[in-house]
């Protein structure tokens, strides 16, 4: 599913400002598998 056939301003805002959302949604995932190798942690499974 593409954010624009939800909202057709954010196509827009994403060429403006880059996609912050997704930026952070990647950054935080990393962090997220950074943390449980560290802590020896299953990775949960993706649905």
């Amino acid at each position: 599913m593409s954010a624009s056939t939800d909202a057709p301003i954010y196509d827009e805002l994403v060429k403006e400002l880059g996609d912050v959302p997704g930026d952070v949604r990647s950054a935080a995932e990393k962090e997220l598998n950074r943390l449980q190798n560290v802590f020896g942690l299953q990775h949960p499974r993706k649905a």
